[in-house]
């Protein structure tokens, strides 16, 4: 028999499941337009930079501009790993986290090849192999950290698997 947790969800648990995930993709798909590569960015966020900062030199500035890119890949994959990470939480309610982990991984992952590959067919961006590792790397990260979190702070949470 279905304890109440484990019982018929309605739809409004589905979507409160999946659609940070959707929400997630669709962000990523936005970003990944070539309205928003290197290209389009530099200007813009080295104004940003130079006014909280001051002015930089142009090689110091490619440095910088590369460096926030790829902490975007990897702060950005890491929310995505946790969307994808809290809808597999809500789905499987009887699974431990590193199965439920995992998955996420598989998901991003599957979005930042996607994303790559993607890339690859636009005039102004590059679809690489380095940067679906880093957003891999993004996801795993956020997803110990949370782990980590919950371990300290509320580690019943982990031990959520039902006695049948």
């Amino acid at each position: 028999m279905d304890t109440p947790t484990e019982g018929r969800r309605g739809t409004a648990y589905w979507v409160s499941a999946w659609l940070p995930v959707g929400i997630a993709i669709a962000v990523i798909a936005i970003e990944s337009t070539p309205y928003l590569g290197a290209d389009h960015t530099t200007r813009p966020l080295r104004w940003i930079y130079e006014h909280l900062f001051g002015e930089v030199s142009d090689r110091e500035w490619a440095a910088l501009h590369h460096f926030i890119r790829k902490s975007g890949h990897f702060l950005g994959y890491g929310a995505v790993g946790l969307a994808w990470l809290r809808a597999w939480w809500m789905t499987l309610p009887n699974s431990a986290f590193l199965q439920d982990s995992l998955l996420a991984v598989l998901g991003t992952a599957f979005v930042a090849a996607s994303d790559e590959y993607h890339q690859t067919f636009l005039p102004n961006r590059t679809g690489l192999a380095r940067d679906v590792l880093l957003d891999c790397f993004g996801a795993i990260t956020m997803q110990l950290l949370v782990f980590l979190f919950i371990r300290l702070f509320r580690p019943k949470k982990l031990a959520r698997t039902t006695q049948r």
